[in-house]
């Protein structure tokens, strides 16, 4: 099973940590006096991850995961090391499945950024396809669609008074700015001309639901962000990347979830971005997911709980134009010769395709 488990691998050029600094900072913290050696998981486009060990088995070892902010991104905002740091702290006791947090550095001096350490996190992360050796059928597959779902509806209902993170956001207001400020985003990184982007930005102002509830919200909740037991791989061990966590309605979050789940049906364009696999027999669809999301939460209308359809339309509509300017601000990095990234040349084929893909779920309403 340790084949299914996620690895991590070579350093990317450009992306190194310097050793001669790192080295004396977690022998001090660590007490490890052997060699340190840093691989870096491959997948992520944002903040960079790396696999630390620490020791050898000579003098004992031990492995911490690192988080540090891509190198040449000037969104300090969506890069708060500090901030992500906090979040963690706070959150591994009442929500077991995010990392547990071990030690904060700010000092530039280091790796001329702030960065974070964790305990890492074992398991199977699926990505575009289930691995080839671990043939998912209906049952498993159905299973994992609902753990997604009920896992998401457990975080939305943590208490953040009690566990300390009521400062983390302002949710008055939460859509609104989130609307305002994905638009801003967009022009602030943009570096071709997509006529979709005006419609989509007009109907999302003129079309803003009143927002629920607040909640704890992950902001990026996908499949490639869960960690599976392998030995169960519809069992959830971990959630990943918790960069962009703060205080607002919960519907955005169930509504980023959705903007990365492909049906069978949609477009065979949309079909091909895909980057994980929720098309599988058995697999829930973006409706049902939204239905049992419901009736876990009681966030739905009625006797049957369901969600007001139009006012999920609205939350498909802006997650997918607010994923495709997340990968725009990625690729604006990539234009200007910030990172050197290969995986980045090919997102403006993307990009657009999540931005008709959006306007079509304005124009049909229907997710």
């Amino acid at each position: 099973m340790v084949a299914l488990c996620d690895q991590a691998g070579t350093v990317r050029a450009g992306e190194e940590l310097d050793l001669a600094r790192l080295q004396p900072f977690l022998r001090e913290h660590f007490g490890h006096s052997g060699p340190v050696s840093v691989e870096q998981f491959p997948s992520g486009h944002s903040n960079l991850t790396y696999l630390v060990r620490l020791g050898d088995e000579r003098v004992g070892s031990r492995e911490v995961v690192l988080r540090r902010p891509p190198f040449g991104s000037k969104v300090r905002s969506a890069h708060d090391m500090a901030r992500e740091y906090r979040v963690l702290s706070k959150l591994h006791a009442a929500y077991p499945v995010a990392p547990k947090a071990l030690l904060y550095c700010d000092d530039l001096s280091i790796l001329n950024a702030p960065f974070y350490l964790m305990e890492p996190i074992r398991g199977m992360i699926l990505r575009r396809d289930p691995p080839p050796d671990m043939p998912f059928s209906p049952e498993t597959a159905r299973r994992l669609s609902e753990a997604f779902v009920d896992n998401l509806a457990r975080l939305h209902q943590l208490d953040y008074s009690a566990i300390g993170l009521a400062d983390l956001g302002k949710p008055q207001g939460y859509l609104e700015r989130q609307v305002k400020g994905w638009i801003e985003r967009y022009g602030n990184s943009k570096t071709h001309d997509l006529p979709e982007v005006e419609p989509i930005s007009a109907w999302l102002s003129e079309h803003m639901p009143v927002s629920h509830e607040a909640a704890l919200i992950h902001n990026d909740y996908k499949y490639d962000n869960v960690v599976l037991d392998p030995t169960d791989p519809t069992k959830i061990v971990g959630v990943l990347d918790w960069e962009m966590c703060t205080l607002g309605d919960p519907l955005t979050d169930l509504g980023t979830a959705l903007a990365y789940w492909a049906d069978p049906q949609d477009s065979e364009e949309f079909q091909e971005i895909r980057s994980v696999p929720t098309t599988l027999p058995g697999t829930l669809t973006r409706a049902q997911l939204v239905d049992r999301y419901a009736a876990a939460t009681g966030r739905g209308h009625g006797l049957d709980h369901g969600l007001d359809t139009r006012d999920m339309v609205f939350y498909l509509t802006f997650a997918r134009f607010k994923v495709a300017v997340i990968i725009q601000q990625i690729y604006y990095r990539y234009a200007q010769g910030l990172t050197q990234d290969a995986r980045f040349a090919a997102m403006p084929e993307r990009i657009h395709t999540l931005l008709r893909a959006s306007w079509h779920c304005a124009e049909s309403g229907t997710i």
